[in-house]
């Protein structure tokens, strides 16, 4: 299984838009900039046909160490989560996603 990166991320964007290869990469860090700053401000990022990244607070919880048994603290935090939508669930799958769905 192989991962792709921002270097090929901004290759595909040269590949397809006709951008030059800094322009490519450029767009790519602006885009990937302001889905980060939505995200820190606490804002929702929806991408219609793909999914929706947003964030969630996860409240003060008891852990316990699954070594030694002991109970620790687990602070309040905010948690970054990211829901796919259908269309993206279906192409994953090999099937078609149901009509109307390309929400995310």
């Amino acid at each position: 299984m192989s991962t792709v990166t921002r270097a090929q991320l901004a290759e595909t964007i040269y590949g397809r838009l006709g951008l030059s290869r800094n322009e490519s990469a450029d767009l790519l860090e602006a885009v990937l900039d302001r889905v980060a700053h939505a995200l820190e401000a606490g804002e929702s990022v929806k991408i219609s046909g793909f999914g929706t990244f947003s964030v969630r607070q996860k409240g003060r919880r008891v852990g316990r160490n699954p070594k030694t048994g002991v109970e620790v603290p687990i602070l309040p935090r905010r948690v970054l989560v990211f829901r796919a939508s259908q269309v993206l669930k279906a192409a994953v799958n090999g099937t078609e996603a149901p009509a109307g769905e390309d929400e995310g």
